[in-house]
């Protein structure tokens, strides 16, 4: 019992031996472990690459300002822009009275003596049409398609807020397919303009207006290509062409830049079906103000004009002429006491460049004279007999009349 005694109490001793060293090495383990968590909670990318996380953020009322956007990026959402535009961009309704044949049997001798002679049947069929418009005045001035009014007899506005009134016509310009109408309401809104002219291919736009007779509808695109022309849709053609979706019934709407400014007038589509298919195109805003404004003031649109008859340089012209690669003008005629023909143009002569601008298009140079107002000196630049002259015109007002060229 004694031996027993004394191998326990050596045991015991051992085993408080062993826990005194096990406890001795475990200690650094243990305070390396915790000092290992608590720099992966201070700094978590030390042992992977960093996560972004997502938070939720509650929706903004219209009070409370956008979320600021880092520069050189748009706009995550567009509600802003829709939420200022829209309320400018309205609907029009037109109905044009018809007249048709007289009764069919008005003709038969015999069904005629039922008829009252003095005043004989007279048939007629109301068309209704639609379409849109912008406000750009507080006043009520709204500029739509020519092609939407055209020929109405009766013109309603309804806007958005559920208001609607008779428009009248203060003027039209079919040669670019615009006109202006007028409404008598109180508190009216309008849009607000931007320089289409600082356009770019890529920018983003919304198309805003009543296709199809839906109701109010905006779709997004972005600038597909600036200064369009030559596509048969108008005599002065300077497009914005964009793939918005635009339908019938956007005509005359608004197209806005990501900030709900206006940028141009939607006017026409390129389809075989007749819906969208990504190529749509629109006055612009620029060319839009200043129709408006010479239609306000004036009742007609005031353009520049030489009076000539001008057809394109093609490459088999330039080689009759024996040019290589020039492009330029030729005057194929002129009217009698235009401003060309007393400056001293001749059929035959190749205009080359207007005030120092070389000719690279000739939709581009009508427009071009077109922008100058009557009274401009402008100096023409000319190949003639293979002789360069250069000759200073006085520019006259274009003729009411519809005239082919410049």
């Amino acid at each position: 019992m004694a031996q027993s005694g004394i191998h326990q109490g050596h045991y015991l001793k051992r085993t408080d031996q062993l826990m005194r060293r096990f406890t001795f090495l475990m200690w650094p383990i243990v305070v390396g472990i915790l000092a290992a968590v608590a720099l992966l909670n201070l700094f978590p990318d030390v042992l992977g690459p960093s996560v972004t996380t997502v938070s939720v953020i509650e929706s903004r009322t219209p009070s409370q300002p956008s979320l600021p956007t880092p520069s050189g990026m748009g706009p995550v959402s567009y509600a802003d822009a829709v939420t200022k535009a829209a309320p400018a961009v309205v609907n029009i309704y037109t109905r044009t009275l018809v007249p048709q044949a007289e009764h069919p049997l008005y003709s038969d001798p015999f069904f005629r003596k039922f008829f009252d002679a003095e005043n004989p049947p007279e048939r007629a069929r109301i068309e209704s049409s639609l379409g849109s418009g912008v406000i750009l005045t507080a006043e009520g001035y709204i500029v739509t398609n020519n092609h939407v009014i055209e020929g109405a007899d009766s013109i309603v506005v309804a806007l958005t807020d559920g208001r609607e009134a008779v428009a009248d016509v203060v003027g039209t310009d079919p040669d670019t397919d615009l006109a202006v109408l007028k409404i008598k309401l109180d508190s009216l809104p309008s849009i607000t303009l931007n320089n289409s002219s600082q356009l770019s291919v890529g920018d983003v736009v919304l198309a805003i207006g009543n296709p199809f007779g839906v109701g109010q509808t905006v779709t997004m695109g972005i600038v597909s290509a600036t200064q369009r022309n030559s596509l048969g849709l108008s005599t002065y053609e300077d497009f914005i062409q964009t793939d918005a979706a635009i339908n019938p019934g956007n005509s005359g709407g608004a197209l806005v830049d990501a900030f709900g400014r206006l940028i141009g007038i939607n006017t026409a589509i390129f389809s075989k079906s007749g819906g969208s298919q990504g190529i749509g195109f629109a006055i612009p805003s620029k060319l839009a103000l200043s129709v408006m404004q010479d239609l306000i003031k004036h009742g007609r649109v005031i353009r520049g004009w030489l009076g000539i008859e001008i057809q394109p340089m093609t490459p088999q012209l330039a080689e009759s002429f024996g040019m290589q690669n020039m492009q330029g003008l030729l005057v194929a005629g002129l009217y009698r006491n235009s401003p060309a023909h007393r400056a001293g143009l001749q059929p035959g002569d190749i205009i080359i460049a207007i005030n120092g601008a070389p000719i690279t298009n000739t939709q581009l140079s009508k427009n071009q004279i077109a922008r100058y107002m009557p009274g401009d000196q402008i100096q023409v630049d000319l190949l003639r007999n293979s002789r360069r002259l250069t000759l200073n015109v006085n520019i006259g007002e274009r003729p009411p009349t519809s005239l082919p060229n410049g």
